[in-house]
This record gives structure tokens, C-alpha cells and sequence, in this order.
């Protein structure tokens, strides 16, 4: 038992260390699925002398009024006998107290840190633990006492404020209510047991304990009470007996408390027959007891827990990437590394291992042939215009057979219109691939984590793709200019000679170039600029993927590798400079990630030992 319960608290240690208990936050933790135990109870009430009769010490600030006015969360930790007492508190790492008057006055001004010396509360726990061989391993939330009236310098609010914070607490499943009740007082009114019942209706998890029993009146008891009578819970009510405010201002220790507690059970005819189950020290007992039996019951709960959390923390982190490398060597191997794996992402687009790359075949499949068949050859081969290029082309006289000089001007004005859609495919690839790069780096996780190297690789990329454009404009149009630097003669000599249907050679040069024979020009130049068109549709293609696509997989970051082997260790230091959250948000996981596989471990042994 003892160290079932010792193993829950130092998981509640680590996980309050960490930040992880959950007092304010919606979302279950480690914390909120390990049982505690509340103490509930009106002002007045006696928690806090129950508390002190548990522990064995005195400890909490005293006062009429609102005393406790932040949560305690108090862990008590059953050490060797003969080893010192003492205390420490979670915002004093590596201090120890071993005068607990100090640990009163450290809990008194922890309280008006944050509240200021005033009367108003706090939601903020005071996180502390005790180390005695005199205690059994419990974790105790001490609360402040339920109030029905604000007094002065407490805002109107109050008495909403504290329910709802008592309320936070205790609502929890896995909560085990203590409810302080004063037997002097009518059951019925008891701030803890109304709360309790409204959120433990069944009693389940609440454990009354009755104080004050010697104060009352002369003539009455509480056997009704503590036999369960009067108002019945699933476990036994317990009585105890604390010290008088005389004793305390006589400074009455609580090993003389507690033998004068017992003696007053077993002496007072009423309870004598109770008395093997009334007191502090069997309270004490009771609850380390009743703590096992509902921490057994919550392991496969816990064990659930912890395994999900270690796999969203497992899975955060990754999406966080790992830390950065101290020496140089090792930054410019994680530059390398993610380089690699941006450079891969847009190798997987462009295989269509990834969505995206089928749109560059859309530009040689649709948009080029679309913006060919759109070229208008009107002007060009109009009449007016072949009639104007024909003449000029025969000079000082006439052409004797065909006019080969027209031809030539007439072709080349038409196939030097085919640089336009040239251009278009290339520009479009272009942006294509830009696209792919940007839509790499923003699915390139580590590159998320680095701002400055996110940013350079972007720029380098885009670079090298506007370097690759301009190579593939020049080899594109070299296409083009080709075709109008050559024609293929194989097609002009299959056509019929012009001298069979030109007309008559001594007729004037205007009666030589008829219409008809001017349009049979202009047809036989429209099939040879189509025939080219043809070629270039599939050539175009070829010239563009070489030089950009192929070359972009093939070599897209080198020029900005050459680079980084001449970086010194500053500049590689700025490219892997992350976001400040992100490392301490990466550091606050792995140490939460630590914290839950050690609870996994252990609880796991625990539950095979069982």
C-alpha cells in the first residue's frame, strides 16, 4: 500500500513541476486522473485543525475570518524513522523548512503575493509537501472555508467565487470528498455536506468528519451522526477531537493532542463504543486506505490515460522537430538533411508521387497546341501583303520561274509569330514550378521550424528556376529562329513549278501577279507554316523539360549547397534560429514525455505485480 500511494504522489510531484496538474485547465492530464483528497468545509468548521491532526504539525496561518485563501495542495510523504522532518514548497525548489512556523509564515506570504494583504482569494494552488516518519503517504487539498456573507474588503462576489472554486475541485471523478461538519452546529445547515451531496449525490466519494464533538451542548451527542442515522454515507462518519484554541496558545503538542483524544472516545460513555474508529490518527489511516483501494480501481483508467498522452506528445514533438546541433559540423549536416528533404518533396511532385506535376503536362498538351492554332496569319499573308513582299522581293525585274525571295520573307514573318507561344510555355512552366517549390517548403516540416532557412531555401530555389527559364528561352526561340534560318526545300520542290499556271511571261509584271496566283502563294506558304508548327509543338516540349524540369530535379539547390560550404558558423547558426516558443515549447514536452513514459513504467509494474 505504502508504496502504491508513494508512487501516485511523486507522479503528482513531477506532474505539478511540470505544470501539469490541471486545477484550471479544461483538458484532462495525468494529474486530474489520480485520486486526491478535498477538504471541504464552512469557515469555522475545523479543516484546518483536521488538517494539522493528519499531519501532526503546525503548519497553516490562523485567524478569524478567511483564512485559507489560495488552494494547499499538500503531500505528505511517509519517510525512515529518525529522519528529520521538513518541508518544501514548489515555488522554493531546494529549500528545505525545517521550522514549521516558517512554513506557516512561507504559506501566509505566498498568499498575499498574490492576493495582496487583503481578504480576497485566489484560484492559484499553493503547491507544498511534508516529509515525516510520522505521516501516511496522502495528498490533501486543503480549500477556503465556504462563507454565506462577504464582510468588509471582500468584493460582493465572494461567496460565489469560493463554491465555484471548491466546486472545480471537487466535481472531479476522481476526486475523494472530506466534508467538515461542527457537531455543534444543525447538520442541516452544513456548507460541506450540501456541496458534497450536489456533486456526490450517491456518497461515493465523500468521508464525513465530524468536529467540535466535545463543544457541544451539555445533554446532547452525535452518536445519531457518527452511527449514521441522522444522515447516512457510504462510509462511516468520523469524529475527532481537536485542540482548543487554549492549547494551541499554550503550544499543546499534537502527540498530547492526540492521546487526549483518545482518551476522550474511550472515556466518554457515548462513544466508547466507537472509539476503535474516532480520531485523528485513525482518520489518517482511514484515508491512506480508502486512497489505495480507488488508486487500484483507477490504474487501467490512468494506464489509458498516460498511453494516449505519451502518443500526442510523441506526435507534437515530431511535428516540432528535433532540437538544433551545438557545433557547426552538426548544423550544417541538419541544413543538408532538410534540404534533402525539401529537394524530395518537389521531386515527388513533379513524379506525380505528389499532386501538381500533371499541370506542366497540361501547358505541352493543351495550352501550347491552344496557343499555336490561335496564331492569325491574315496579316501576313494577306493579298495586299504578299503582293507588297512578292514585288519588292524581285527587284529591278521579275522573277522568271517562282518568286523564292518573297517566299522566304513571307515565311519568316509568319513563323517569327510561334516566339510568342514559345515564350508563354516557358513563362508557364516557370510559375508551375514555382508553385511546386512553395507548396515543397510549406510540406517540409523541419523547414517550418526554421524561419531563416525556410526563407533562403525559397529564395534559393526560385533562383536556380529563373536561371533554368532563361536558359530554356534561349534553346526554346533558338527553336523558332531555326525554322526561319532554314526552310526544308523537300517541301517546296514536290509543289508544281509556277510556270505551268502563272500566266504569260511577256505580259506585264501587275497582270503577272494576279489574285489567283497570289492566293495559290499564300496557300502553299500557310502549309509550310503549319507543317512547322506541327514540329515545334513537339520540340518546344522537349526543350523545355531539359532545361527546366529535368534540370530542376537534377540540381535545383546546388548553386545554394556551393554556398554553404563557404558559411561561417554565425551564418549557419542564423539559419537554424527558431522560434523561442518552439524550443521551449519543444523542452516543456520532452520533459512532460519523460515524466508520462516514467509514469508508464511504473505504473505498468505496479499493475503487473497486482
Amino acid at each position: 500500500m505504502e508504496n502504491l500511494i508513494s508512487l501516485v504522489n511523486k507522479i503528482q510531484r513531477a506532474c505539478t513541476a511540470l505544470g501539469d496538474h490541471g486545477e484550471n485547465s479544461a483538458l484532462p492530464t495525468l494529474w486530474d486522473s489520480l485520486p486526491a483528497i478535498a477538504v471541504v468545509g464552512g469557515q469555522s468548521s475545523g479543516k484546518s485543525s483536521v488538517l494539522e491532526s493528519v499531519v501532526g504539525k503546525d503548519f497553516l496561518p490562523r485567524g478569524s475570518g478567511i483564512v485559507t485563501r489560495r488552494p494547499l495542495v499538500l503531500q505528505l510523504h511517509k519517510i525512515d524513522e529518525g529522519s528529520r522532518e521538513y518541508a518544501e514548497f514548489l515555488h522554493l525548489p531546494r529549500k528545505k523548512f525545517t521550522d514549521f512556523v516558517a512554513v506557516r509564515k512561507e504559506i501566509q506570504d505566498e498568499t498575499d503575493r498574490e492576493t495582496g494583504r487583503t481578504k480576497q482569494i485566489s484560484s492559484v494552488p499553493i503547491h507544498f509537501s511534508i516529509y515525516s516518519p510520522n505521516v501516511v503517504n496522502l495528498t490533501l487539498i486543503d480549500l477556503p472555508g465556504l462563507t454565506k456573507v462577504a464582510v468588509e474588503g471582500q468584493p460582493d462576489s465572494i461567496v460565489k467565487d469560493i463554491e465555484d472554486m471548491v466546486r472545480s475541485y471537487i466535481e472531479k471523478p476522481n476526486c475523494i470528498i472530506l466534508a467538515i461538519s461542527p457537531a455543534n452546529q444543525d447538520l442541516a445547515t452544513s456548507d460541506a455536506i450540501k456541496i458534497s451531496r450536489e456533486v456526490d449525490p450517491t456518497g461515493d466519494r465523500t468521508i464525513g468528519v465530524l468536529t467540535k464533538i466535545d463543544l457541544m451542548d451539555k445533554g446532547t451527542d452525535a452518536v445519531d451522526i457518527l452511527e449514521g442515522r441522522a444522515y447516512r454515507l457510504k462510509f462511516p462518519w468520523i469524529g475527532v477531537v481537536n485542540r482548543s484554541q487554549q492549547d494551541i496558545n499554550k503550544n499543546v503538542d499534537m502527540i498530547a493532542a492526540r492521546r487526549r483524544e483518545r482518551e476522550y472516545f474511550n472515556s466518554t460513555p457515548e462513544y466508547k463504543h466507537l472509539a476503535h474508529r474516532m480520531g485523528s490518527e485513525h482518520l489518517a489511516k482511514m484515508l491512506s486506505k480508502h486512497l489505495e483501494t480507488v488508486i487500484k480501481s483507477k490504474i487501467p483508467g490512468i494506464q489509458s490515460l498516460i498511453n494516449k498522452t505519451i502518443a500526442e506528445l510523441e506526435a507534437e514533438l515530431t511535428r516540432l522537430g528535433k532540437p538544433v546541433a551545438a557545433d557547426a559540423g552538426g548544423k550544417l549536416y541538419a541544413i543538408m538533411e532538410i534540404c534533402r528533404s525539401f529537394d524530395q518533396i518537389f521531386k515527388d511532385h513533379l513524379d506525380g508521387v505528389r499532386p501538381g506535376g500533371d499541370k506542366i503536362y497540361n501547358v505541352f498538351d493543351n495550352q501550347l497546341p491552344a496557343a499555336l492554332k490561335r496564331l492569325q496569319f491574315d496579316k501576313q499573308l494577306s493579298m495586299e501583303n504578299i503582293r507588297k513582299l512578292i514585288t519588292e522581293a524581285d527587284g529591278y525585274q521579275p522573277h522568271l520561274i517562282a518568286p523564292e525571295q518573297g517566299y522566304r520573307r513571307l515565311i519568316e514573318s509568319s513563323l517569327i509569330t510561334i516566339r510568342g507561344p514559345a515564350e508563354a510555355a516557358v513563362d508557364a512552366v516557370h510559375s508551375l514550378l514555382k508553385d511546386l517549390v512553395h507548396k515543397a517548403i510549406s510540406e517540409t516540416v523541419d523547414l517550418k521550424q526554421y524561419p531563416g532557412l525556410r526563407v533562403e531555401v525559397g529564395a534559393a530555389a526560385v533562383d536556380s528556376l529563373e536561371r533554368m527559364r532563361d536558359e530554356s528561352k534561349r534553346a526554346t526561340l533558338q527553336l523558332v529562329d531555326m525554322e526561319c534560318g532554314y526552310l526544308t526545300v523537300d517541301f517546296f520542290r514536290k509543289l508544281p513549278q509556277d510556270v505551268d499556271k502563272g500566266g504569260n511571261p511577256t505580259h506585264s509584271i501587275f497582270d503577272r501577279y494576279n489574285d489567283s496566283y497570289l492566293r495559290r502563294i499564300g496557300t502553299t506558304i500557310l502549309s509550310y507554316v503549319n507543317m512547322v508548327c506541327a514540329t515545334l509543338r513537339h520540340s518546344i516540349p522537349k526543350s523545355i523539360v531539359y532545361c527546366q524540369v529535368r534540370e530542376a530535379k537534377r540540381s535545383l539547390l546546388d548553386h545554394f549547397f556551393t554556398e554553404l560550404g563557404k558559411m561561417e558558423t554565425k551564418r549557419l547558426s542564423s539559419l537554424l534560429n527558431e522560434d523561442p516558443a518552439i524550443t521551449e515549447r519543444r523542452s516543456a514536452l520532452a520533459k512532460r514525455l519523460e515524466l508520462y513514459r516514467s509514469a508508464q513504467a511504473e505504473i505498468d509494474a505496479v499493475a503487473w505485480s497486482k
